[in-house]
């Protein structure tokens, strides 16, 4: 077992009353290692100004850890089998809809992956869906969504 940890926080500026909901979201996310990321709500759930646009969201941040832990995986497999890789580029994107109990829920989750490999002769698109596919069952936080994860090898 394992266990991590973030915290969050928030605090109201003096010149908001909060109570009439016109507050700033923007926060900050510190993690154990000491990095700091300044995170907010995303400005099409609360309306500018009261979100801050250049700020991680947790939508966003919910796309790259999906991404981000897929890719880990990847990266080991390749390494598993002596291929090289150069580059590793995701352009993810998730959806948020209402789910099938009529919850708001990031349904869907594309990986949009492009890798570059030393050997680009030995590398055949089999072997890459199949790594893909070890990577996907292997990743940890895609195991833990109910949504749909797809791989798209670009």
């Amino acid at each position: 077992m394992s266990e991590y940890s973030a915290q969050v926080i928030w605090q109201r500026a003096e010149s908001e009353k909060f109570i009439d909901n016109k507050y700033s979201r923007g926060h900050r996310w510190q993690f154990d290692g000491g990095m700091c990321v300044q995170a907010s709500s995303s400005p099409s759930i609360v309306p500018l100004p009261y979100s801050v646009e250049q700020n991680v969201d947790p939508e966003e941040a919910f796309i790259a850890s999906i991404s981000s832990c897929h890719m880990l995986f990847f990266l080991s497999q390749a390494a598993k089998r002596k291929l090289t890789i150069n580059k590793y580029e995701d352009n993810a994107v998730g959806t948020m809809q209402l789910n099938e109990q009529g919850k708001m829920s990031i349904t869907e989750v594309v990986l949009n992956v492009h890798v570059e490999f030393i050997q680009t002769d030995r590398v055949s698109i089999e072997q890459m869906q199949k790594m893909h596919h070890l990577s996907h069952e292997q990743c940890f936080i895609a195991n833990s969504i109910n949504g749909q994860v797809t791989t798209n090898i670009v």
